[in-house]
């Protein structure tokens, strides 16, 4: 290679134009004079010399430093430069004797890592999953389980831990394949190992939660760093994260850590880099609470997918609050067990805080408590802010959580840690996530994904907007205007109409309460309710007054009749099966069914 050049497309008279000159010419050995052809083969446009050839260089008005004449080369040809429409600008290769005019490298990376997606969710092949910073694969057994229940087959590729005993701890998962590669190494040591980084394979996505021992407060504190990139060991994480993504090319990544991450330096090169590699990042920050889990703990989650697809966190699923105590997640506990004592040392330390002014506390929780403290990396070491569960009948007497407990808090089942040490088990769930987030964030991705690959045809963006205008068509028969229910309003009227999960209730005045269907389960259609719901997040209060017959004419009862007929009970001779909203619910397995055959495998880009 002898240069390399990224040139702005420019327009001249209407057509697409690119203009070289100087070393852009005769770096390549072209001089003012020189014949050339042109070729345009494989997504590539090259400039050749040849002695015979049907174009020449020109030459500018200026001159070199040597008073030579500089080169020009100048391409205006929309036929010629078909292949680069929409591109803001190209790349520009040099050999001797040879100029080649192709796509920007991260352009490249990006259509062949959507046809390599696109290619496996066709032909029913499981997606590849990376995973970074595994520790015992809670993130990872979270965003498998998600994609999963979106109808995607994963398996899972390349798996970088430093710990290899966490490595052959969560290596007996399901997810796991014969292809899965461990890395037990550190990640910057893999990273620039130019050997191994030879034999990492293409993945379909990445997930990943870097150390956040830097940017946590209280990493900070302990070691007196200004920033999170101070931290010796896990500060410059970030840059071989990226190395390694770079080279798996994937689709998209889900990337979690602690909230202050996201306003760390890290995070911004994180985000920029990910734009220049051709992705969109969409960030949230995921609740325990908003989940139903009884540990309180927050995550940042950043997902970046591929120029192209869709994501959008508004579309979250958040399931139905309920109300919890810790007396679900705990184990049979003798109450003259010795995990009981008064830990008196540590109530001792709790009282020399409050005089010396600092406002370390200990936490204390009993049976009936809707929630406990986030369970640190460093919970074995029953220290005084850590959560302790109060004796039954001896409110003098503590002990801290198990195992078992600690898992159920964050809505794992005990086995993801099962056989390790108490303080391994502990470290892993401290530095891990919680469940149910994660599988919902996951699911949600995965949704994105068929959406992207069936080309909104019946994504999941199409199927709600579906949804929604057959709730307005079928509502607006029935009333002029449709409200949602607003806490402490109380409601009276009949049910004008339940279907498509959702129940309208004419409160008068044309005016219909929109509630869901599984809150209002015993309701008959013409019966007049009471209702009122305490919290927006609350299941309503319902008083049955009385079940009269439905107060419809039968010219209404007939047109109701015709909106429903075509959904459900559409001519699948003149309309293909997908369009159909109410099959979609009931085959969401055929969305990456296996393929009567498997069809050659692609050549996904484009070769100079």
């Amino acid at each position: 290679m002898q240069g390399y050049f990224i040139k702005k497309m420019g327009e001249n008279r209407g057509k697409p134009r690119i203009w070289l000159e100087n070393s852009e010419v005769s770096s390549a050995g072209f001089k003012p004079g020189d014949r050339y052809d042109v070729k345009l083969k494989g997504g590539v446009v090259t400039l050749q010399a040849n002695p015979d050839g049907s174009r020449v260089v020109s030459k500018s008005k200026r001159t070199s430093r040597t008073g030579e004449p500089l080169p020009i080369i100048d391409l205006n040809s929309k036929a010629l430069l078909a292949l680069f429409e929409g591109m803001e600008s190209v790349r520009l290769v040099q050999r001797k004797g040879e100029i080649y005019l192709l796509p920007l490298a991260s352009e490249v990376r990006k259509k062949e890592r959507l046809n390599r997606l696109n290619h496996k969710l066709v032909n029913g092949i499981p997606l590849k999953i990376g995973s970074l910073s595994h520790g015992v694969g809670l993130l990872s057994k979270a965003v498998h389980e998600g994609l999963r229940q979106s109808g995607i087959k994963t398996e899972k590729g390349l798996v970088n831990e430093i710990r290899p005993e966490l490595l052959d701890h969560a290596s007996h998962a399901s997810e796991w394949s014969e292809s899965t590669i461990q890395v037990a190494a550190p990640m910057q040591e893999f990273a620039f190992d130019e050997a191994a980084m030879r034999h990492v394979p293409k993945h379909e996505g990445i997930e990943l939660g870097l150390p956040c021992s830097g940017a946590s407060v209280s990493g900070r504190a302990k070691r007196g760093t200004e920033k999170a990139e101070d931290h010796p060991q896990v500060g410059h994480l970030f840059v071989a994260a990226l190395m390694i993504i770079a080279k798996a090319n994937p689709a998209f990544l889900l990337f979690e850590n602690v909230v202050p991450y996201s306003s760390t330096a890290s995070a911004s090169v994180l985000r920029h880099q990910l734009r220049d590699l051709g992705y969109e990042t969409h960030e949230t920050v995921l609740k325990g609470e908003d989940f139903n889990a009884l540990e309180s703990r927050k995550r940042w989650c950043m997902v970046a997918v591929t120029k192209g697809m869709h994501f959008d966190w508004d579309m979250l699923q958040m399931p139905k609050k309920r109300d919890l105590t810790l007396s679900e997640i705990m184990d049979e506990i003798s109450p003259d067990d010795p995990m009981w004592s008064e830990m008196r040392g540590l109530k001792d330390k709790e009282q020399r805080d409050i005089e010396n002014g600092k406002s370390f506390k200990m936490q204390v929780f009993q049976e009936g408590s809707p929630k406990i403290t986030t369970i640190t990396k460093g919970y074995a070491k029953n220290r005084s802010t850590d959560a302790k569960i109060q004796h039954p009948s001896d409110p003098e007497l503590l002990r801290m959580l198990t195992v078992a407990e600690a898992a159920r808090a964050m809505q794992w089942p005990p086995s993801v840690v099962e056989g390790l040490s108490k303080t391994i088990a502990f470290e892993a769930l401290g530095q891990g996530v919680q469940r149910d987030p994660f599988v919902a964030a996951a699911k949600l991705l995965g949704e994105s994904i068929l959406d992207y690959h069936h080309n909104g045809e019946f994504g999941a963006r199409q199927l709600v907007q579906l949804v929604a205008d057959s709730i307005q068509e079928r509502a607006c028969s029935v009333v002029s205007q449709v409200r949602p229910a607003v806490a402490g309003i109380t409601y009276e009227g009949p049910v004008s109409l339940s279907d498509v999960g959702i129940v309208i209730q004419d409160v008068g005045g044309g005016v219909g309460i929109l509630h869901k269907a599984s809150d209002l389960r015993q309701v008959a259609l013409g019966e007049t309710l009471r209702v009122r719901y305490a919290s927006k997040t609350s299941a309503p209060e319902i008083e049955h007054l009385d079940t009269p017959a439905p107060r419809f004419m039968p010219e209404s009862v007939g047109s109701q009749h015709e909106i429903r007929e075509p959904i459900q009970a559409p001519d699948h001779a003149t309309q293909p099966e997908h369009s159909n909203q109410l099959a979609l619910f009931g085959k969401a397995e055929s969305l990456v069914s296996e393929p009567e055959f498997e069809r050659p495998r692609p050549s996904y880009g484009m070769r100079m």
